[in-house]
């Protein structure tokens, strides 16, 4: 699960970021809102936590774009600004909830997963190619009668690999989708958790492989019977 978060006052960002990775999430921080635009265009984030008052571009303005350009992301509004009006105008404009400061962490955390709860409901609950199936619900690849667990990141990859059989994901695309932009693990952790995957699909016996395509990245292929 991977959330942007645009908040000016680094130290609240740092410690939201430490919170939210401490829970599984993948976080991408931004402290500004021309940068919370350019990366949320990027569409590749699950939840947006927006701050109101920021430079360069304000919150407000950051969600009327995305939302004039058809970017869907759920966006939580975050704000010192807890007066009605405010809350009504944030909604108004798009957001989707609307988490008035000083919060607790424990309450940003229920209200992220009603979100993403949300979005799922309109999502299948499993993806599957040729005999192969994600089971989204239980991180779970599924064969027939055989079931593996997949580690969060296997999954983030695997996901993204069967939602665009036959089309080459390439490694970059990976890591900024699953690692974050600002990410300080190297390029080749993508070929091991692709060697983590393969494996499970051995083990399970499914009529599928990831492909490697030379100097670009890998796709998913149903195997030649």
């Amino acid at each position: 699960m991977r959330i942007l978060l645009c908040e000016d006052e680094k130290e609240l960002s740092n410690a939201i970021s430490a919170i939210l990775k401490h829970h599984n999430y993948t976080v991408d921080a931004v402290y500004d809102g021309m940068d919370a635009l350019d990366y949320a265009l990027s569409g590749q984030y699950d939840v947006i936590l927006l701050d109101i008052m920021m430079p360069k571009m304000n919150g407000l303005e950051v969600l009327e774009q995305l939302r004039a350009m058809h970017i869907q992301t759920p966006v939580m509004v975050l704000s010192a600004k807890s007066e009605i009006e405010d809350r009504i105008t944030g909604l108004d404009m798009g957001a989707d909830d609307y988490l008035p400061k000083p919060f607790s962490m424990a309450e940003m955390l229920a209200r992220i997963r009603a979100l993403t709860r949300r979005k799922h409901e309109v999502m299948e609950n499993t993806l599957t190619f040729a005999d192969l199936t994600l089971d989204r619900l239980t991180y779970e690849l599924v064969v027939e009668n055989k079931r593996l667990r997949l580690s969060n990141r296997e999954f983030q990859m695997m996901e993204m690999l069967m939602s665009h059989p036959s089309v080459v994901i390439s490694t970059e695309t990976f890591m900024d989708r699953i690692w974050g932009y600002d990410s300080d693990a190297e390029i080749n952790v993508v070929w091991v958790y692709i060697s983590a995957l393969r494996k499970k699909l051995n083990q399970l016996g499914a009529h599928v492989r990831i492909k490697a395509a030379r100097g670009v990245g890998y796709t998913l292929e149903k195997k030649d019977d």
